[in-house]
C-alpha cells in the first residue's frame, strides 16, 4: 500500500499526540506511525456510536443482510488487496492469509443468509392455549465492544464485528496495535458496501487504557486473546453486569488412533500444528501417539517437516511465514529452551532462522516433554509441537484431558472409532482426521473453548443472538381475564388443574 493510502485509513482513528511504529515482521521495517488514544477517547467513541444505533436497529432486518450480501462480494473483490495487508502486518505466508478472507466471506454469507430469520420475532409456548399468546423478540444490546487479537486479525474480526452489526448494534473495536491496518481496510470495504461509518469504530493504544475503557462503557465485551487476559475483561464486564464472550488460549492435543495411516496422521499434524506459523489458538501442540507406532510416526513426520518452506512471497510457493514480532520470537524460543535445558529431545527444529527474516523459526518437534517444563502444560503459540506415546485409548483420553483448557482437538484414523473417542475429549471443538478447519470453517456451528479456554460461543446462530437481548411479551384474555385475588382462586383453581391435565395429555 501506498503511504497516502496508509495515511488516509488511520486518520479515522483521530488526533493523539501518541504514536506507536508498527514494522513488517518479515524486516522489521517501519511500516507506518500508529496513534494511540486515550481512555476518554475511547469513551466518547462508545457515546458517538450509542447516537447512531438505534436507527441502525430499526432498519428491516433484510437490509442489513443486503449490505452484508454486498460486502461479501467487495471481499472477494479485494481479496488480493486484503491478503497482501495481512501479509505485511503479520508475516504469513498466501495460504494462511487466505483463509483469513476465506473466514471474511464466510461470515458475510452466513449471517448475511440466516439473519433476518434468527432475528425475527417467534411465537413460543403459551402457558394457557388459546388463551394466552406469546413471543420473544431479539432487542440488540446497543454499543458492542470488540476486542481482536494480532494472529488472524481479519477472520477474527469479521466472525465477531458482522454478527454484531447484522443484529441491528453498533460495534467499537479495539484492534491490535500490530494489525490495525488489517481492520481499518476490513471497515473501509463495509462502508463502501453501505455501512454509516459511525457505526464501526476502530479504536487503537493501549491494551489495559483501551481495553479497559471499551469495557468501562460499552454494553457488551466480545474478547479473543489470551486465557489470563480474558479472565480480567470478564471480571471487569460481570461487575458492570453486562454480557460478554471470551475466546481463549488452548494446549490443544492430537490423539493418533491405532488404525491411523501414519502419512495422513502427519499431514494432518502439520496442517494443524503449524498452521500461521502456530500462532492460533486452535493450533495442536501436543500429539499422542500409540508407543509401537511411535519411532516409525516420527521419522515421517520429521521428513515432511524438514522438507517445508519457510519463507516471503504474495504467492502460493511458501508453506510457512514468519513469527509476528520480536515478544513471539522470545516467547517460543524461551518455551523450546527450556525444555531441552530440562531434558527434552528435539526430533527436529528448535532454533531461529535469521538468515530467513528477523523472526523465523524453524519448525520443530520435540519429545520427552514432562511436567517440569513450562511446555508441559502452558501456551507456546508458535511452530512447536511435542509428540507422546500412549500404550490404550483410555490413557491416551486421559493424557489429552489433563489439562486446564479445553478449546481445540483432533483425533486421526477409523472415523467410527474416531467419532466416539473425540466425544470423550473435553474441547469445545474436536475434529476428526483434521486438525482444526473442519470446524474452524463450520459456521452454522458454534466455536468456542470448555474450561479455560473461554465463555460463550461465536459463530452460528448463537454467534449472532449473544448480541441480542431476549424479550418475551404475553397476551392474556378471555377466561383468565379477571382480577387476580385470592378469592378468585376459588372459581379458577378447578379450571386450571383441568386445564393442567389436558395440557400433559396433549
Amino acid at each position: 500500500m501506498s503511504d497516502t493510502s496508509i495515511a488516509n485509513l488511520i486518520k479515522h482513528l483521530g488526533e493523539t499526540t501518541s504514536t506507536v511504529t508498527v514494522s513488517n515482521p518479515n524486516t522489521a521495517k517501519p511500516i507506518y506511525e500508529l496513534p494511540q488514544l486515550t481512555a476518554e477517547q475511547v469513551a466518547d467513541a462508545v457515546k458517538a456510536a450509542r447516537l447512531v444505533q438505534p436507527a441502525w436497529a430499526s432498519t428491516p432486518t433484510k437490509d442489513r443482510a443486503n449490505w452484508l450480501y454486498r460486502l461479501h462480494d467487495l471481499i472477494l473483490e479485494e481479496q488480493d488487496k486484503l491478503m497482501d495487508i495481512v501479509q505485511l502486518e503479520t508475516g504469513k505466508a498466501r495460504a494462511h492469509a487466505f483463509e483469513e478472507v476465506a473466514g471474511g466471506l464466510g461470515a458475510a454469507r452466513y449471517y448475511s443468509k440466516i439473519g433476518p430469520k434468527a432475528l425475527k420475532s417467534k411465537k413460543t409456548h403459551a402457558g394457557v392455549p388459546v388463551i394466552t399468546k406469546t413471543w420473544v423478540n431479539h432487542i440488540p444490546v446497543g454499543v458492542v465492544g470488540v476486542i481482536t487479537p494480532w494472529n488472524y486479525p481479519l477472520a477474527l474480526c469479521l466472525l465477531d464485528v458482522l454478527p454484531a452489526l447484522m443484529a441491528g448494534n453498533a460495534v467499537v473495536q479495539k484492534s491490535d496495535n500490530q494489525t490495525t491496518l488489517t481492520v481499518l481496510y476490513a471497515r473501509h470495504l463495509a462502508i463502501r458496501a453501505g455501512l454509516d461509518p459511525a457505526l464501526w469504530t476502530v479504536v487503537a493504544g493501549d491494551g489495559a487504557t483501551v481495553g479497559n475503557s471499551l469495557t468501562d462503557n460499552a454494553d457488551y465485551i466480545a474478547f479473543t486473546g489470551s486465557s489470563a487476559t480474558g479472565a480480567q475483561v470478564g471480571a471487569r464486564a460481570a461487575a458492570r453486569l453486562i454480557p460478554f464472550s471470551l475466546e481463549l488460549g488452548g494446549k490443544n492435543p492430537m490423539i493418533v488412533l491405532e488404525s491411523a495411516n501414519l502419512e495422513m496422521a502427519a499431514e494432518t499434524l502439520i496442517g494443524g500444528a503449524f498452521g500461521s506459523a502456530g500462532q492460533l489458538c486452535v493450533s495442536i501442540e501436543r500429539a499422542y501417539v500409540p508407543n509401537h507406532l511411535k519411532t516409525k510416526f516420527l521419522e515421517i513426520l520429521k521428513s515432511k517437516v524438514e522438507s517445508l518452506k519457510l519463507g516471503s512471497s504474495n504467492d502460493y510457493s511458501m508453506d510457512i511465514g514468519t513469527l509476528t514480532g520480536s515478544n513471539q520470537l522470545a516467547r517460543v524460543d524461551g518455551y523450546v529452551q527450556d525444555a531441552v535445558d530440562k531434558g527434552a529431545k528435539v526430533i527436529t527444529g528448535a532454533k531461529a532462522l535469521s538468515d530467513l527474516g528477523p523472526y523465523y523459526y524453524a519448525p520443530t518437534i520435540l519429545t520427552e516433554v514432562n511436567s517440569e517444563m513450562r511446555m508441559f502444560d502452558g501456551e507456546v503459540f508458535g511452530p512447536v509441537v511435542a509428540v507422546y506415546g500412549y500404550d490404550n485409548i483410555k490413557e491416551a483420553i486421559s493424557l489429552a484431558n489433563a489439562t486446564t483448557e479445553g478449546l481445540n482437538a483432533s483425533v486421526v484414523g477409523n472415523k467410527r472409532e474416531a467419532t466416539k473417542v473425540a466425544s470423550q475429549i473435553m474441547a469445545g471443538t474436536v475434529n476428526i482426521n483434521e486438525g482444526f478447519r473442519a470446524t474452524f470453517a463450520s459456521l452454522d456451528s458454534p466455536m468456542g473453548g470448555m474450561k479455560r479456554s473461554g465463555h460463550g460461543r461465536r459463530n452460528g446462530v448463537e454467534g449472532l443472538l449473544k448480541y441480542t437481548e431476549a424479550q418475551t411479551i404475553g397476551i392474556q384474555k378471555g377466561v383468565l381475564d379477571f382480577p387476580w385475588r385470592g378469592n378468585q382462586y376459588n372459581r379458577m383453581a378447578p379450571l386450571l388443574n383441568l386445564l393442567s391435565k389436558i395440557m400433559k395429555r396433549l
